[in-house]
């Protein structure tokens, strides 16, 4: 048993230190800057203070700011347990004073951990995972900035030219956005005239150059009144359309970098192997496990960190009462319910079983959850004997469904 809990609050630039004993009494509240040289002299402290017995730190994050602090804990074997905050703010109601600050969230952690027993340790990824983690994250964010320009966009072009904005999307078409940088104006599109946009299309190795030449001019022939948003909005729009251009290459680098670095992960070839996951789902999957089941003592727990168990909330003869839990990984759930949407076009099983589910009365919804969820079980067989994926025989199928 540990003779002292160290609870962190972590921050940005700096993180609150407390340090109880076995009964609760207050050793040390300490203020430190995230800094290597500082929260080294920190572990010695503590562990100076338990002279020799063990020490167990708890914090209220496992990753992010708190990276720095969690290598140094584990380069120096240290035991580090992880609070969600959440039930950090739940269990602040608990003690005394309404007030917040970060030495209290600081000292409710270290009692959390001195009083509770089922709090899990922070455990490391290999380094494949944690690219990956980093990768699919700023995927994520830059998927979301390429959404925001071409909303933009088409926002600008509705002030000075509405047609061309509902002729063309501009999510996957080059030659549209190529056109912007050249012609953004329905004058300019009128004078060069369909001929001579296809050539210059062609030039640019645009596809199907000579229809996006039509479709434009067809645009430009449906207004000839020039609004006085035109001069500005034009330039606008050509400046966006050269931001979407360079968001695609950043992504098209980004999806080359995920793709190489998922390929070389143990479990690459196994997840690959089961319908719906592609590399990126794939690679997402396993960063946000850690790169392998280590973290997760039974399917049941990978299921309900995934948010794909349902809890129950039962009352005095009320039972079966299950609801969506609250806490759980998002980026995990969507991953896994993304996969299980995918997998209704090429897996005879997943879609026997989500027609069952279905003709219950689920609804679409309801019966990808349930879907999702028993594929964790397929997924857990298939990491823990690193076996791929064989789709159920037409009769084996018959009895799942």
């Amino acid at each position: 048993m540990p003779a002292v809990w160290a609870g962190i609050d972590s921050g940005k630039w700096t993180h609150h230190c407390v340090v109880l004993d076995q009964s609760g009494t207050l050793l040390l509240s300490k203020r430190v800057e995230n800094d290597e040289a500082v929260l080294l002299d920190l572990i010695d402290t503590v562990v100076g203070m338990a002279d020799g017995d063990k020490v167990c730190w708890a914090t209220d994050l496992n990753s992010g700011r708190a990276a720095l602090l969690i290598a140094l804990l584990a380069a120096h074997s240290q035991q580090l347990l992880y609070i969600p905050g959440r039930i950090v703010h739940h269990a602040a109601a608990t003690y005394r004073g309404d007030g917040k600050t970060d030495a209290k969230d600081a000292r409710i952690i270290a009692d959390q951990a001195r009083m509770r027993t089922d709090l899990q340790p922070v455990r490391g990824a290999d380094q494949i995972s944690v690219d990956l983690r980093l990768l699919t994250a700023r995927r994520t964010d830059v998927i979301c900035d390429l959404v925001r320009a071409i909303n933009r966009l088409r926002a600008t072009l509705l002030e000075y030219f509405p047609a061309r904005g509902r002729a063309f999307g501009y999510s996957k078409s080059k030659a549209a956005l190529t056109l912007l940088s050249g012609y953004p104006t329905p004058d300019g599109l009128r004078r060069i005239g369909t001929s001579r946009l296809t050539a210059w299309l062609k030039k640019r190795r645009c596809r199907n150059s000579a229809a996006v030449a039509q479709k434009a001019v067809d645009a430009a022939g449906a207004q000839h009144t020039a609004l006085a948003t035109q001069a500005m909005g034009s330039a606008l729009v050509t400046k966006l359309a050269a931001g979407i251009t360079a968001i695609d290459h950043e992504l098209a680098d980004l999806d080359a970098q995920i793709t190489e670095r998922f390929t070389r992960h143990e479990s690459a070839e196994v997840l690959l192997s089961l319908p719906g996951f592609g590399v990126v789902l794939a690679a997402t999957f396993l960063a946000n496990i850690g790169g392998n089941l280590d973290g997760f003592d039974t399917v049941d727990r990978l299921a309900a960190v995934a948010g794909l168990a349902p809890v129950p909330r039962d009352s005095g003869r009320i039972s079966g009462n299950l609801h969506r839990p609250r806490r759980f990984n998002r980026r995990l759930l969507r991953t896994c319910y993304l996969a299980a949407l995918s997998s209704l076009k090429n897996s005879p099983a997943s879609r026997a079983f989500y027609d069952r589910k279905r003709s219950e009365g689920k609804s679409h919804k309801q019966a990808l959850i349930a879907l999702a969820r028993r594929r964790i079980n397929v997924i857990w067989a298939m990491l823990r004997d690193h076996t791929t994926y064989q789709e159920p025989c037409p009769a084996a199928r018959s009895l799942v469904a």
